[in-house]
């Protein structure tokens, strides 16, 4: 079954760190493009940051400079470090790839920064 499972959220304050993980099932990570998505109550979902297949990586411009997305294929992982947190980033986060299968949204995990 194709799964995904978020991890690594927490309440941090302002300018702190997080590293999230997004544990992937069988080849999700080597032939799909993947992304960290966020929402936050009442706010439309984001996709805040992208790396592909070839490992190109992109970022939502709130994000860039702050956050760092990876995967490690041997641990069917994928990573979003978190730098310099703001209030603003407070969400919920979701991995999935993208294009967005809704198919196999996860729990996700929360992120709360107090300011």
């Amino acid at each position: 079954q194709v799964q995904l499972v978020e991890s690594g959220g927490g309440l941090v304050q302002a300018g702190g760190s997080l590293r999230l993980s997004c544990a992937a099932s069988g080849t999700i990570l080597s032939f799909n493009d993947m992304g960290w998505y966020r929402q936050a109550p009442g706010q439309q979902r984001e996709l805040v940051a992208t790396i592909t297949v070839g490992e190109t990586t992109n970022y939502v411009d709130s994000v860039k400079g702050r956050f760092t997305i990876s995967k490690d294929y041997a641990a069917k992982t994928m990573y979003l470090q978190m730098n310099g947190l703001r209030p603003e980033d407070t969400a919920v986060y979701y991995c999935n790839t993208v294009p967005l299968e809704s198919r196999i949204w996860g729990q996700g995990t929360q992120v709360t920064v107090s300011s």
